[in-house]
């Protein structure tokens, strides 16, 4: 994503944005006295995110600089079929809506900070939490290797190359754990806002500017790309339509059981604050992704003939081109791509946040020192999570296939805890023993399809196979143990809850 017009302009735009970051940071931590000393002050916010900040930080969560420098490319290498970008970013919000309000009833009554919280009240099972603990952290591992790969090209391509890939990365690095440790959930909250807004912005203009450069009728590129390249405009083949809905699943389910965007959940003021939040995000998916689509397929147009290694480089080809244009446009390309990376660190800090609070508070608190104190968690858990990024920082130096490749791996694992997460907050008979034999194997098949090179099977993913199987043991093996359902989360209860949360 090389930048030709960017330069010193760029190098500018890129200090005000870490700038910025560092002031919100302070302003979130001053004065915060619980802030350090409290789990749920330091990783929810206090619980008190109000519509905006909570929107905004759900965004955030859900779409990334990635977005747009990863999903781009993706449609112009794949054409029309990658419509179900928006599809599986959609559904995610249907998922949400599936179990948010009620896990947010159970969360706020039982003050849970993590995830894996709910499965520990759930199925008091050492094992199923332990596994359940693992396979999220793989995810955010996963996660948070993905963003600081995309942090060092988009820095460096957005300064012509005038900072290196390393120094970008550990530049940007060092600004997100400053302004993290000094505000905690807060802080990214607000930074979320920020990026939020210049990110939905940033794509409509590169959008308006993509348009202008092929005319201005987005007609005629359907009609060039039918004539010229007609696979990408063709009706799929019958796995290639395997493929979308294998994705659906797997991204659907996985994405919205993403830690961080569970204790997103937590953090809301109130469950009609979060349904709120929920309505609003239903729109983002033709806002963002299916902008980005319009753009990656526009550039079919543009930039004829790419192969995968070239059109890795569209978005960044079509901002200089765009840039010519007039100075209105070079300013907003600067300030846009400025936003992209203060996007793609939004999301890491979203990431490495909610893998030290799992560290700290379900590593360290339940199982390694279960006296400790709230401070000492936290502190335990800034630690932990600055050593696992440097850990990271040793994989980003030589990243292992495209951003797309990388995003789908976290996936194929993370996926196998939905049916303990999800089932078991409508199911009162769910077995713990079917639960864990269910993840583990699931796990296990997923883990070596893909290690085997096996991603997909008949254009169904890896991940979604385990998935099935996981779901068959959990509602068989429970059937088969009726005598072992464990301690369910009551009707009643959540009736009663549900009227105190609004």
């Amino acid at each position: 994503m090389e930048l030709t017009f960017a330069g010193a302009d760029g190098i500018i735009i890129l200090s005000a944005f870490a700038v910025i970051m560092l002031v919100i940071g302070y302003l979130s931590g001053r004065g915060e006295k619980n802030l350090h000393h409290s789990l749920s002050g330091y990783y929810l916010a206090g619980r008190n995110l109000g519509i905006i900040a909570l929107f905004f930080t759900l965004y955030a969560t859900q779409y990334s600089g990635n977005t747009i420098v990863g999903y781009a490319p993706s449609a112009y290498r794949t054409g029309f079929s990658w419509l179900q970008s928006i599809s599986f970013m959609t559904i995610i919000i249907g998922i949400y809506l599936l179990f948010a309000p009620r896990l947010y009833v159970v969360a706020k009554r039982r003050n849970f900070i993590t995830p894996t919280d709910w499965v520990h009240h759930r199925f008091q099972s050492k094992a199923v939490t332990l596994l359940s603990i693992f396979l999220m952290l793989w995810g955010l591992g996963n996660y948070l290797l993905e963003q600081l790969v995309a942090i060092g090209h988009a820095v460096s391509g957005m300064t012509g190359g005038t900072i290196p890939y390393q120094i970008a990365v550990l530049a940007f690095i060092f600004v997100m754990l400053a302004y993290e440790w000094m505000g905690g959930m807060k802080a990214v909250a607000f930074t979320d806002v920020m990026q939020g807004i210049i990110l939905m912005v940033g794509i409509i203009v590169f959008l308006i500017g993509g348009l202008y450069l092929v005319g201005g009728n987005f007609a005629d590129v359907t009609r060039y790309i039918h004539e010229m390249e007609p696979v990408k405009t063709a009706v799929p083949p019958s796995e290639v339509s395997i493929n979308w809905f294998s994705m659906l699943l797997l991204v659907g389910l996985g994405a919205s059981i993403y830690p961080h965007a569970v204790q997103r959940i937590y953090s809301a003021q109130s469950e009609r604050t979060l349904k709120k939040s929920f309505s609003r995000m239903a729109w983002m998916p033709l806002i963002t992704t299916g902008l980005v689509f319009i753009v990656g397929i526009t550039a079919i147009m543009l930039y004829p003939g790419l192969d995968t290694v070239g059109s890795e480089q569209i978005v960044g080809m079509m901002a200089n081109d765009i840039a010519a244009i007039n100075p209105f446009y070079y300013w907003m390309m600067i300030i846009f791509f400025g936003g992209i990376v203060a996007a793609i660190v939004s999301t890491a800090d979203s990431v490495l946040l909610s893998f030290s609070s799992m560290i700290s508070n379900d590593v360290y608190g339940r199982f390694m020192n279960p006296g400790a104190s709230e401070h000492r968690k936290v502190m335990v858990g800034k630690v932990v999570g600055v050593v696992a990024v440097f850990l990271l920082l040793w994989v980003a130096w030589n990243p292992p296939g495209t951003l797309y490749e990388i995003f789908i791996l976290k996936f194929e694992l993370l996926v196998q805890v939905f049916p303990a997460f999800v089932l078991g907050l409508y199911w009162k008979g769910l077995d713990k023993r079917a639960v864990f034999w269910g993840m583990l194997f699931g796990a296990l098949l997923a883990g070596v399809l893909t290690l085997t090179g096996n991603k997909t099977i008949y254009g169904i993913h890896g991940g979604v196979i385990g998935l099935g199987l996981n779901f068959v043991i959990c509602v068989v093996g429970s059937w088969l143990l009726p005598s072992a359902a464990d301690k369910p989360v009551e009707q009643e209860e959540y009736q009663t809850l549900r009227s105190k949360a609004n």
